[in-house]
């Protein structure tokens, strides 16, 4: 199967443009539940799998040894604002592992504060790396590093570090990956299909309870990214919003290039969203439509309609049309 249309750009009378994708929806068992466009589709998950980074970091014992509090854990899993709570905990993280912004190899990327970029670009301050939206995962990867007592080009597809990374994403999607991208912050990024992802979120939802290693840091991931959704992402973003407005608990990541991720532990399911065109209003509305039609997120809450039905304004603010998900995507 190839790529389904997902959402519609409507402008006035006229649907001017489509967005199409896959989306899988697995329970714990693996198997498919729900799906749109093609299952098995090869995808690079981007942002939308650093809770899979994440898990050597607490299955081997690092994030223990380390003490580290579900604030940090919600970071190595976060795809963060860069604002100045972000820049702060990152640092004092760093300070307390004895290591530096230098020790980053995630690159600088000015911050998506507002307040902050501005004020740093009048003060004549250079973008940093602790402000880069990846610097929670890279302070995790460095914190295993130590652990694993190895070198510091953690983000080398040979170091032990993304070795073990490599590892545990082919265990829980249950899928060999058939290669890798490298990321924005110059991390593998491995490829997996649409259903492997699913399998993998719904492998999260399902942790609490189980008693292997593996379980056990999934289920304290998750438990940190629901319980700090600031954490996550930061001011106005999707991930944090939606989390905030859900009905119950659920863990919600965005990824580059139009990937979403769900993760719903009362209910034992696993959702993966991608956009083929790469687009994230595209995969904000579907993962939005999405948990409306799971019954987690109510269709007229603010925080999800400004996702779920966005409007679009001409340039003196008259709304000219919406976006919106598919006839059915929203309703069984």
């Amino acid at each position: 199967m190839t790529a389904v249309p997902l959402v519609e750009v409507h402008r006035g009378p006229v649907i001017e443009s489509w967005h199409s994708g896959h989306a899988v929806v697995c329970d714990t068992t693996g198997g498919i539940v729900d799906a749109w466009g093609d299952p098995e589709a090869v995808i690079l998950p981007r942002s939308s799998a650093k809770m899979l980074q994440a898990l050597p970091l607490v299955s081997s014992g690092a994030a223990r040894a380390a003490g580290l509090g579900s604030e940090r854990l919600a970071l190595a899993c976060a795809s963060h604002n860069g604002a100045p709570l972000h820049a702060r905990l990152v640092g004092d993280w760093l300070a307390e592992r004895g290591l530096t912004e230098d020790d980053l190899l995630c690159g600088p990327q000015p911050s998506r504060d507002k307040e902050l970029r501005f004020s740093m670009i009048r003060d004549g301050e250079k973008p940093g790396r602790v402000l880069n939206n990846c610097s929670g995962k890279h302070t995790g990867f460095l914190t295993l590093t130590q652990h694993l007592k190895a070198g510091p080009d953690y983000v080398d597809p040979a170091h032990p570090v993304q070795m073990a990374c490599r590892e545990a994403f082919e265990e829980v999607t249950g899928e060999t990956s058939p290669g890798f991208g490298i990321d924005g912050c110059s991390a593998p990024n491995f490829a997996t299909t649409m259903t492997g992802m699913a399998r993998a979120m719904a492998f999260f939802a399902g942790a609490a309870g189980r008693g292997d290693a593996q379980s056990r840091a999934a289920a304290d991931l998750v438990e940190a990214m629901i319980a700090h959704p600031v954490l996550v992402a930061g001011e106005g973003r999707a991930c944090t919003l939606l989390m905030q407005a859900a009905k119950e608990p659920v863990a919600l990541k965005t990824g580059a290039e139009g990937y979403f991720i769900a993760i719903l532990p009362a209910r034992g399911l696993g959702v993966a969203v991608k956009i083929a065109d790469g687009a994230t209003r595209a995969s904000e509305c579907v993962i939005a439509a999405l948990m409306v039609r799971l019954g987690v997120l109510d269709a007229d809450h603010p925080d999800v309609a400004r996702f779920l039905n966005p409007p679009i304004r001409n340039w003196d603010g008259l709304v000219t049309g919406e976006i919106r998900p598919v006839a059915g995507l929203v309703r069984q």
